[in-house]
C-alpha cells in the first residue's frame, strides 16, 4: 500500500481515479492545484505524487521547480508533445503518462517507479546491517538512531517498529500486532496497522534508510531484517 497524492483540478477525474486507486489497496490524498499541493507537502510526504501539469494557481511545472522534496512524480496530462515531456523531466518528473490512460498501466509504472526509488535509496545506505550496527531507541522522543541516521517516528509507530526489531527474523501477524501494540482486535477492513507501516517506511526512506528494514511476508503480516 502506497500512499498517493493526486494533483489535478478535474473534481471528477480525481474522484474516479482516486476510487480505483483505493480499490487497489492504495491511501489517497488530493489538491486541486501546486498551491495547495505545496502546502500538504510541508505537513506530510507521500510515497508518490500524480501531478496534472494544467491547472490554475500553480500549475504542474510550478510545482515541480518550487518543491523541496525528493518524492517521485508521474506526470499524468492530456498535454502530449515532446517539449512539455521535455521540460518535465527537466523539472524533476520521473515518469510521463498522457490522458487517457488505463488504470493497470498507471499501477504497473508506479511499481516500476517506487522499485527504481527503493533500489538507489538502498545504494545510498553505505552502512550495510550487520551484528555490530547500532540501534538505539529513545522512549522520551520516540526517536530510533540506526547507523547514526535517526528516525524520528509517532509513538504508535515507534512501538511497531521496537517490537518488529525485538523479533526480528520472524513474521509476525498482523492480528498480533493489532493485539499487542495498538491494543485492539483487527477488523476485517481496518487499515490503521497498515498505515502506520507505510508511513515508519516512508520515514526510513526519507532519513536514507532502506524501506526493507521492514518486510511485508504476503498473507501473514511482517517482520524486522535479520541481521
Amino acid at each position: 500500500m502506497s500512499k498517493i497524492l493526486l494533483v489535478d483540478d478535474d473534481l471528477v477525474f480525481r474522484e474516479l481515479l482516486e476510487e480505483a486507486l483505493e480499490a487497489e489497496g492504495h491511501h489517497i490524498v488530493c489538491a486541486e492545484n501546486g498551491v495547495e499541493a505545496l502546502a500538504m507537502l510541508e505537513e506530510d510526504l507521500p510515497d508518490i505524487i500524480l501531478l496534472d501539469i494544467m491547472m490554475p494557481k500553480l500549475d504542474g511545472f510550478g510545482l515541480l521547480a518550487a518543491r523541496k522534496d525528493q518524492i517521485p512524480v508521474i506526470v499524468i496530462s492530456a498535454i502530449d508533445n515532446e517539449d512539455e515531456r521535455i521540460k518535465g523531466y527537466e523539472l524533476g518528473a520521473d515518469d510521463f503518462l498522457t490522458k487517457p490512460f488505463s488504470v493497470k498501466e498507471l499501477l504497473v509504472r508506479m511499481i516500476a517507479l517506487q522499485r527504481r526509488v527503493e533500489l538507489t535509496r538502498a545504494e545510498r545506505f553505505t552502512v550495510s546491517p550487520s551484528s555490530d550496527t547500532e540501534v538505539i531507541f529513545d522512549e522520551t522522543q520516540y526517536c530510533v538512531s540506526i547507523a547514526s541516521r535517526k528516525v524520528i517516528l509517532t509513538q504508535t509507530e515507534f512501538k511497531l517498529f521496537k517490537y518488529l526489531f525485538e523479533r526480528k527474523g520472524k513474521v509476525i501477524t498482523k492480528q498480533e500486532l493489532q493485539r499487542s501494540v495498538l491494543h485492539k482486535d483487527l477488523g476485517r477492513f481496518d487499515r490503521n496497522l497498515d498505515m502506520h507501516i507505510s508511513n515508519t517506511r516512508r520515514k526510513l526512506a526519507e532519513t536514507q534508510l532502506p524501506k526493507t528494514l521492514i518486510n511485508t511476508v504476503r498473507g501473514q503480516g511482517y517482520s524486522f531484517a535479520n541481521w
